[in-house]
């Protein structure tokens, strides 16, 4: 239920009478007075609004006649400053400044500010793929929200991204009733949700795609990595944490030989689905089991409430330890799943009416080397521990030719993973299409909505993407880069208890370490460790990036939709 109230204070000279009358399906304010010329009549309006699932209707009218009282108490002007000082403090760490795109530089900062408005106030309920903007999806949440919205929100925004995952922590049990239904042990997270029930009977992308399981168990990690704040996990994650990595046990299994594999999933690329050892799945799983294992030994405690044993710890890190991670050693490229290298190539030359997904039926798309979005390549991004230099370059290579970037959430990762092997210029314009979806309207329906997602990833192109930040082995790690247009990058992030700041430019990278405890960080920059201190800037050369491999081309009709090569040279500034 949701409850709305509203209040005015009046301000006029002399006499003034108002009135309030309400009917169910009407309500009205009249003010009555005399005004002499020059003299003014001055009318603030506060509207308060509650909202609960639980709290019977006077609850919510005492909620909302509680919030209008302290407004009137406040005063507009209070209420004003209030919002500044809120909103000061964002920018002051989360503004990135972009010198030489003008474009990206507005785009970044329209994306920042949604994501915010769909974050900052949520209060534990999802945070829709469309955010607070538009009716597309029916206000469900997806992977995105942990994938996409929070790695951007924990260095801006914490406190949101904690409570978005307090959100999902709510709905575990929802979660184990799905396991449950399944024949499944621990907790299977729903694919599309608003609540915590499962929404899609769709099997190939919806259930099978396990990941979403590691997604939060990661986002989960991440959070407790970059804030250093523990009481989240010994809160709610731990149980999270444990479920999910029961999830896997119970779906994975190990060969004769000791491998451990996971059959019967769908990976990001919603065009190959139903398949046995997806990378990124396996690298994620593999990644959840870890975790989970060493959130118990950090809350050995708790873990024995939750009933785990030091022989299921044990068993966890022995199936990651065996994840199967395919490899075709005749093309030199990761296979996205077992046996993808080897299946039929795409006709490109006839079949390119996109979104694929509406032109041609799932049938001929599941046999064949075509992606819908970046799925090894995401698995870069995220575990880029694990994948040399030369295999990125040859993967990037191999996948760039058969994306077709039918989804929002390709473009961004694009654009991190071609940054990082040295095609800066084609990361610039995936960056371009990230971050002006919806100001451009790009895939024609902004009108449904905003694409947060993608809105977080204009932050994810330019600071993981040319800034190079990385986390995955548990530091934070630079390694900036710009392209040619880009003359200067700014961006700020918020890492444990320190604010940093980052300025780059073709030459070098100037850090300043604005505050935090003891003064001092180290930090990872082009893989060298550097000392950063609170007594003053420190400025370090870049390490260029020289691509292994020349720049590779897209499926025909599927290039990046805007190519700042392209521009007119007025247009490019």
């Amino acid at each position: 239920m949701m409850a709305a109230a509203m209040d005015h204070r009046v301000e006029v000279p002399g006499r003034v009478e108002v009135h309030t009358m309400a009917r169910p399906d009407l309500a009205r304010t009249t003010v009555i007075c005399g005004l002499r010329p020059g003299q003014r009549l001055r009318i603030v309006k506060y509207l308060a609004y509650g909202w609960s699932s639980l709290r019977s209707r006077p609850a919510l009218r005492d909620q909302v006649a509680g919030a209008l009282a302290g407004a009137r108490y406040t005063g507009w002007q209070g209420l004003l400053d209030s919002q500044r000082d809120y909103l000061d403090g964002f920018w002051d760490c989360a503004d990135v400044e972009v010198d030489g795109d003008p474009d990206c530089q507005q785009a970044v900062r329209f994306a920042l500010f949604h994501l915010l408005q769909a974050s900052a106030r949520a209060e534990r309920r999802a945070i829709p793929s469309k955010g607070l903007t538009g009716s597309g999806y029916d206000g469900h949440t997806f992977w995105d929200t942990e994938s996409f919205i929070l790695p951007a929100l924990v260095y801006t925004a914490p406190h949101a991204a904690a409570d978005a995952l307090r959100w999902r922590a709510t709905t575990l049990d929802l979660a184990r009733e799905r396991a449950a239904e399944l024949g499944l042990s621990g907790a299977a997270f729903p694919w599309r949700t608003i609540r915590g029930q499962e929404c899609s009977g769709y099997w190939p992308a919806g259930t099978a795609a396990w990941h979403i399981n590691a997604d939060i168990a990661a986002a989960f990690e991440q959070y407790r990595l970059v804030t250093g704040d523990g009481s989240l996990e010994a809160e709610c994650g731990l149980a999270v944490l444990v479920e999910t990595a029961r999830l896997w046990r119970s779906l994975g299994h190990h060969d004769r030989h000791g491998v451990w594999h996971l059959s019967g999933v769908t990976g990001p690329d919603e065009y190959t689905a139903v398949v046995r050892d997806n990378v990124f799945t396996n690298l994620m799983a593999a990644h959840n089991l870890h975790t989970a294992a060493d959130a118990c030994a950090r809350h050995p405690d708790a873990a024995h409430e939750l009933g785990v044993s030091t022989e299921e710890m044990a068993g966890w890190r022995a199936a990651a330890d065996a994840a199967h991670i395919p490899y075709d050693e005749e093309l030199g490229v990761h296979p996205q799943c077992d046996g993808f290298t080897t299946l039929a190539e795409w006709d490109f030359t006839s079949n390119t009416v996109y979104p694929l997904l509406l032109n041609e039926p799932y049938v001929r798309l599941y046999p064949a080397q075509v992606l819908k979005q970046a799925d090894l390549v995401l698995a870069m991004q995220w575990q880029s521990h694990a994948f040399t230099p030369e295999q990125k370059a040859r993967n990037v290579d191999y996948y760039e030719r058969r994306t077709t970037r039918d989804s929002s959430l390709s473009a961004c990762t694009q654009a991190v993973m071609c940054a990082e092997v040295g095609h800066l210029e084609l990361a610039h314009d995936y960056a371009y299409e990230a971050a002006l979806i919806d100001l451009r309207d790009l895939h024609r329906n902004t009108r449904d909505g905003l694409h947060m997602a993608s809105l977080a990833g204009a932050w994810i192109a330019l600071v993981a993407g040319f800034g190079g930040l990385r986390d995955d082995e548990h530091m934070l790690s630079l390694n900036p880069q710009l392209p040619e247009c880009i003359s200067r990058l700014s961006f700020g992030l918020r890492w444990r208890k320190f604010r940093l700041r980052a300025e780059i430019d073709h030459a070098a990278v100037t850090y300043t370490l604005r505050d935090g405890p003891g003064g001092e960080l180290t930090i990872r920059h082009a893989g060298t460790l550097v000392t950063l201190t609170t007594r003053g800037p420190t400025t370090v050369a870049l390490r260029p990036r020289e691509p292994l491999l020349p720049e590779p081309a897209q499926p025909p009709g599927r290039e990046p939709q805007w190519n700042y090569r392209r521009l007119p040279a007025a247009e490019a500034g």
